[in-house]
């Protein structure tokens, strides 16, 4: 571990090396303010996660089951926008109208042991749905790297984890009921309501409000997680083989480093392990705390680094795969992902890296690789493509201007489609060049929801004709 007290003596040496010049902290920001708590109307402010979105909506509720939504989204103002855990960082929730959490809609509601199906409600977390599931033998094939979102909002997103083999979380859906903008309750699967199924599986909430979802799942099974650090350059060199090898694979760039962490899911029947604290959070401050000290070297900076990362021993963990696939991340950031062609993501990748190591020694957080396979829900940025992603990340007090300035031409050059809960600045004509059935999509979300009661102004840019 990148402890604070070997970062301070290494730094020393380094300083005493180069002649005495103390080091300088860079980079340090204050907490961005928080918006007032109330407007001048007495509404009070929602804010998202890393806090860079905000509304006042007019009425907030949290119906208790379906038919209490059906009946508030047929008489309240909207826009109507549904609230998870507010992990999005784009503006898909703010409203000035009705914001609807789905929170008292949540739990397993039935299950299928043999054919491995469970229907649940669409407002479970998924750190909840984890342990639920495992109690009646299944699991989800795949989960993000957050385990806090709701299931709703997952889906909604295209949330996913990684594996070549292995979709996005909606890829697995086989049905859900939706409450439209009239009130109404809709089935939708492969046969009934298709193109709405087909369109609204990965809705934005644009289409209406999930309430029920039926998830196609695995067996329950322990894995064995393997993490390593190697250099970037061998990293890269067998993401191939990796890719290949393992269940789930992805790694971090650690930027100004040079080195790379890997990790690895594989089902195994040993026993479980002990799990040890995770040491995840420290590292990533630990990697603040390098670049706040020696972030006016890159070159020291670097050095230090691979100094200290060269000695860390590599990490072995057996337990249930929803104990380990998703975490706990809190500290805040915020957050640019785009999915590329598969075949692009390498190049693509090292370019973001020298482009930042090159124009912006203030990143420190990891960036992140991952592989999703291809589905064909109309609006996924998976859509008829295996892909693979590049998420680049920036604490929640530095700034984050990088992302669009930097990073976000370079992903787009490579063919990348951006992650919808993840901050890019594309718009409806983008989205049109990028997805096949993206003009199916606008006349769906037209049929279902003529008036536009799910459309708040960021939505209205997604959707409206180019």
């Amino acid at each position: 571990m990148l402890t604070r007290r070997t970062l301070f003596l290494l730094m020393g040496g380094t300083a005493l090396a180069a002649g005495g010049v103390a080091a300088s902290r860079v980079g340090v920001q204050p907490e961005p303010p928080a918006p007032p708590s109330a407007d001048a109307g007495g509404h009070l402010l929602w804010r998202n996660w890393s806090g860079i979105q905000h509304s006042y909506p007019t009425s907030r509720a949290a119906p208790a089951d379906e038919g209490e939504l059906a009946d508030l989204v047929r008489k309240s103002p909207g826009p109507i926008r549904a609230v998870g855990a507010g992990h999005s960082f784009m503006p898909l929730v703010p409203t000035p109208g009705t914001l609807v959490t789905l929170d008292r809609i949540a739990g397993l509601d039935g299950h299928d042991a043999a054919a491995l199906i469970a229907h649940v409600r669409a407002g479970t977390r998924l750190a909840d749905l984890g342990p639920a599931l495992s109690a009646v033998g299944q699991e989800m094939p795949n989960l993000p790297d957050i385990n806090k979102q709701s299931l709703a909002g997952a889906l909604s997103t295209a949330t996913h984890g990684t594996g070549v083999n292995l979709m996005a979380l909606h890829g697995n859906v086989q049905a859900f009921r939706l409450v439209t903008a009239d009130g109404q309750v809709l089935d939708c699967d492969a046969t009934q309501n298709a193109d709405l199924f087909a369109a609204a599986r990965v809705g934005l909430g644009a289409f209406g409000i999930l309430t029920r979802v039926t998830l196609k799942n695995s067996p329950a099974h322990r894995v064995e997680r393997r993490v390593w650090l190697q250099p970037v350059e061998q990293t890269l060199a067998e993401w191939p083989t990796l890719q290949a090898a393992h269940r789930n694979v992805e790694f971090y760039y650690l930027p100004f480093t040079g080195m790379t962490a890997v990790i690895t899911h594989d089902e195994t029947d040993a026993p479980a392990t002990p799990r040890p604290p995770t040491q995840d959070n420290d590292a990533v401050m630990s990697l603040k705390a390098l670049r706040d000290w020696l972030g006016w070297s890159p070159a020291i900076r670097r050095r230090v680094a691979k100094h200290v990362l060269s000695g860390l021993e590599p990490e072995r963990v057996v337990a249930e795969s929803w104990q380990l696939l998703s975490n706990e991340r809190p500290i805040r950031f915020n957050e640019m992902e785009f999915h590329l062609p598969r075949e692009a993501q390498v190049q693509a990748l090292k370019d973001v890296i020298e482009a930042i190591e090159t124009r912006r020694h203030d990143v420190f957080f990891p960036i992140e690789a991952r592989v999703i396979a291809p589905d064909d829900a109309w609006l996924s940025p998976f859509h008829d493509r295996p892909s693979g992603s590049i998420a680049v990340h920036a604490y929640y007090k530095d700034d984050y201007q990088f992302l669009f300035d930097v990073v976000e031409p370079i992903l787009r050059r490579h063919g990348g489609r951006p992650h919808w809960g993840k901050l890019n600045t594309l718009k409806t004509a983008d989205f049109i060049a990028l997805y096949p059935r993206f003009r199916d999509a606008m006349d769906m979300r037209r049929q279902i929801d003529p008036e536009g009661r799910f459309l708040n102004d960021y939505l209205r840019g997604v959707f409206t004709n180019a």
